[in-house]
């Protein structure tokens, strides 16, 4: 039964990978990704920053929970399940290498029919395009319309604002929702259908407490906005149905929350408000333009939106990791230690650096030292690449019990019935493993890639190009051209509004 995938080393304790052992095709011109250097006094350097020292990550023997939130333990941990599936031995996936070449390609042919040559055209990858869906600079437009009285600074907390609810409302709606724009009367759907909603609530004032100051998002308003609110803003109804309604209204709730962490939101309790938190960090380096590092950005963010994620989350020692979850391809026996079981992922967090490094750097000229750290987004579109492909293949058995899943969840009201897919919950071993291969297997990606355009040094694309204008995007398509009526990826996971 071939439904659902097209056939034709071990890692040392700071995460660097250990030599290969030799199993890969002759045929194959794939390498192995080299880890970006994680910190422990080492630097990274970029032809247009100085060298920025960067923190070294949390010792995971002295604090798991603190290594287990920070950004260098995601590509560190997802690195043991990439290293099992080079040698093709994960437990629910087989993985044919040939497949890799034509992968790559693949990304290769999207990114040269809308950018060939104009690669250093491409931008990164964040919530800015999702504003433009259809061509419309809506942000641009948004930014005309307010006073010139307005300085820079608070235009891109008010920016900032938008793209945390924007970011936080985007799981997957489901193949049933869609959003009418009030402005223009087009209908959109998924991602941009979500950006462009949030994007005319916002204008309406729904997350602002201040009927004088609607474009702004803060905590009181925040916590005023309930669930029939957001029904109403999302356009949804019984015939336009979005997937976990109840978990984006509990996400918003729980977001007002967090802004009252005033050190790191300011007296209005703003998302925006984490720009002055930021510009004034001591590690943030004021030279002819700001230099702000991503580990500073990342643990604003998690330190901030900490109490976002539902109690059920995964924990060690009472504190909750967030997105990361046991995997059994993670190592385990008798001397291994709980939290080196957790792969943690983060994608929401990932989404937020992504998208909120563009406005901070458009409108201010912020520059940010270590985005090398972040990695692919170990998400449904760029993990569904790798399955349309043929790169991974779900095993049979995992096929079976994903069917019978996806029954039973059709006999729901409103669930799809159509297109039959596997289904999973998000906490399943088989999504945390394609989510952690996934990540391996875009840092190998993005240097075939640039081998294959033929880029080198400052002219090869970054990973957040190849995501935007590549993997992601091809995702998305191969999904629509695999599966017409739905345009589901092949793989489904069970939405509740707080995963992503």
């Amino acid at each position: 039964m071939r439904l659902f995938g097209r056939k034709n080393g071990k890692v040392a304790t700071n995460g660097e990978p250990a030599t290969r052992n030799g199993s890969l095709s002759s045929k194959s011109s794939f390498k192995s990704a080299p880890n970006p250097k994680n910190g422990n006094g080492s630097t990274f350097t970029s032809p247009s920053l100085p060298d920025i020292t960067l923190p070294a990550p949390p010792d995971p023997k002295v604090d798991p929970a603190a290594y287990l939130r920070s950004i260098y333990a995601v590509r560190e941990r997802s690195r043991y399940v990439y290293n099992k599936a080079k040698r093709n031995q994960l437990n629910h996936f087989t993985v044919d290498l040939t497949k890799f070449n034509e992968t790559a390609s693949y990304v290769v042919s999207i990114i040269n029919r809308d950018y060939k040559p104009d690669y250093h055209s491409i931008p990164p990858h964040g919530r800015w395009q999702h504003f433009e869906a259809g061509g419309r600079p809506r942000v641009d437009q948004l930014l005309a319309s307010w006073p010139s009285s307005i300085d820079n600074q608070e235009r891109t907390r008010r920016l900032i604002d938008l793209f945390v609810v924007s970011v936080v409302l985007d799981a997957g709606a489901g193949t049933k929702w869609s959003y009418k724009s009030k402005e223009s009367g087009k209908v959109y759907r998924r991602s941009e259908g979500l950006a462009i909603a949030s994007l005319e609530m916002f204008k309406a004032g729904c997350f602002s407490s201040h009927p004088s100051e609607p474009c702004q998002v803060d905590g009181t308003g925040l916590k005023r906005l309930g669930l029939e609110q957001l029904e109403k803003g999302l356009q949804v109804s019984e015939t336009n149905p979005i997937a976990g309604l109840e978990g984006r209204a509990g996400l918003m709730s729980r977001l007002g929350d967090a802004m009252s962490n005033s050190a790191i939101f300011g007296s209005d309790g703003r998302p925006g408000g984490m720009l002055d938190y930021l510009l004034s960090h001591p590690s943030t380096q004021a030279t002819s333009v700001p230099i702000i590092t991503v580990p500073t950005l990342w643990n604003c963010l998690m330190s901030g939106l900490e109490n976002l994620w539902p109690p059920t989350r995964t924990k060690i020692d009472g504190i909750s990791l967030g997105d990361a979850w046991p995997c059994s391809s993670m190592p385990a026996g008798s001397l291994a230690q709980t939290w080196e079981s957790i792969v943690p992922f983060h994608k929401l967090t990932q989404w937020l650096c992504y998208s909120l490094m563009v406005p901070m750097n458009k409108l201010l000229n912020i520059r940010f030292a270590g985005e090398e750290l972040l990695t692919g987004l170990p998400e449904y579109r760029n993990g569904g690449l790798l399955v349309d492909t043929g790169l991974l293949t779900l095993k049979e058995s995992d096929v079976k019990r994903g069917l019978a899943a996806f029954r039973n969840n059709s006999m729901l009201k409103g669930q799809q019935t159509v297109e039959v897919i596997p289904l999973f919950s998000t906490d399943d071993d088989v999504i945390v493993e394609w989510r952690a291969v996934t990540v391996g297997f875009l840092d190998e990606l993005l240097l075939e890639v640039n081998g294959i355009l033929g880029l080198r040094g400052t002219d090869q694309l970054t990973l957040a190009q190849m995501l935007e204008a590549g993997s992601w995007k091809g995702g998305r398509e191969l999904a629509e051209v695999s599966r017409p009526n739905t345009k589901e990826p092949p793989i489904l996971i069970m939405s509740d509004g707080t995963v992503f």
